[in-house]
């Protein structure tokens, strides 16, 4: 078979919690989603149709297509289900590939004696076919394969993304504790924001926000900064099927804005890093970048949303410094943000409390695995402070 032209299960991975956004974006893109759990979306298509996911999609990981299910118990059975896979119709002998895994299985101790086995099935498999084996090693950067092997069950997928979507390609400088592409979008997408309206991130850091902002309103993909996807060194791949939907999405791109979105930091290497990674996203031009204190960032008459992503330090023990920083951001929102709706994404629930506000919401996401909140504040005249304030 031809997994370019034959419908299978496509998994597609996302960081917890993110799955609702990414359920969005695949249904904008046509698909229609055959299940949504925590960490990701399944739906039925062919690798052809993991070209179109993996340009598009902002808030995935992995877009993974299923080879083969089948029952294995111990890793004799893992290797015997997976030698019979005609591995020589998708990896190239001459050519390299990586494996990656999922694995709870008594038998296994660590993964990496699972990715052995893989590997040694496809080699032994590719070997007896053409008398020659490919190279095989770490890097994600041609032809990937995983394995999912829970208890008995197993699934061998083709991993057409190879190196994770999560990180979107344009940031070269991270700086210091950046905030992941893909979470970035995904809390600026629980907003609700209408793309329209003024964007504005204080304390900006390496302008993660900002730049997802400014590409989210342009309607700029991930796919416009990346060339190399697993996808493209699957046995069969037809070039012209990624460059017909590179196409599409530079067809698509605007290029100006007729709005602000304004960022801010009082670290002049903190600015300099936000515009050289929106150089690089080409939206350096429709950001408004300053060095300034918070307190005095920009804030045009024409509302929209303001959003922070302030430090958070430990989770447990509130440092004094910061209590007064989350004072002064709840002071700035309430004084000089009304009609705007304001954002505070923390992970540290004390500290939030000293922002003083009744938030009207509180959006559940994790950084890393560190449980967090997008609290969002309705900024209307007269804004109520939280009474245990």
């Amino acid at each position: 078979m031809s997994v370019f032209s034959t419908d299978s299960k496509i998994i597609i991975t996302c960081n917890k919690r993110l799955s609702p956004y990414l359920q969005q974006e695949v249904e904008a893109l046509g698909f229609i989603p055959d299940r949504v759990f925590p960490t990701g979306i399944e739906l039925t298509g062919t690798v052809n149709d993991c070209i179109p996911l993996n340009l598009n999609l902002r808030c995935a990981s992995q877009v993974l297509y299923l080879l083969k299910s089948f029952t294995a118990a111990d890793p004799k059975e893992l290797y015997d289900g997976l030698v019979e896979i005609e591995w020589e119709k998708y990896i190239d002998f001459t050519g390299y590939f990586s494996i990656t895994s999922n694995v709870n299985n008594e038998h296994i101790l660590t993964p990496l004696f699972a990715n052995v086995k893989v590997k040694d099935a496809i080699v032994d498999r590719i070997r007896s076919v053409k008398g020659v084996r490919p190279n095989s090693g770490a890097e994600s950067n041609k032809t990937v394969i995983h394995l999912y092997w829970q208890d008995d069950k197993a699934e061998i997928f083709l991993d057409t993304s190879g190196e994770t979507l999560a990180k979107h390609s344009y940031r070269k400088i991270p700086g210091k504790a950046p905030m992941l592409e893909a979470l970035a979008a995904s809390t600026i997408i629980a907003t609700n924001w209408d793309k329209v309206s003024t964007f504005i991130n204080p304390m900006c850091g390496s302008g993660t926000l900002a730049i997802e902002a400014a590409l989210l309103a342009t309607d700029k993909h991930p796919g416009l900064f990346r060339m190399n996807y697993a996808f493209m060194h699957i046995m069969g791949y037809d070039e012209q099927v990624f460059f017909v939907e590179r196409r599409k999405l530079k067809d698509k791109a605007k290029k100006e804005i007729k709005f602000k979105i304004i960022a801010t930091d009082i670290s002049q290497d903190a600015i300099d890093i936000s515009q050289k990674n929106a150089n690089t996203a080409g939206v350096e031009h429709l950001i408004e970048f300053a060095v300034c204190d918070f307190e005095d960032t920009e804030v045009p008459a024409e509302p929209g949303i303001v959003m922070f992503n302030p430090e958070y330090g430990e989770r447990l023990g509130v440092h004094t410094k910061l209590e007064i920083t989350y004072k002064r951001i709840g002071d700035f929102l309430k004084k000089k943000c009304l009609g705007y709706r304001g954002y505070v994404f923390t992970g540290n629930p004390d500290l939030a409390k000293k922002i003083g506000l009744r938030a009207s919401r509180k959006i559940e996401f994790y950084n890393g695995k560190l449980d967090c909140r997008l609290f969002e504040y309705e900024l209307y005249e007269g804004t109520k402070r939280d009474p245990r304030e």
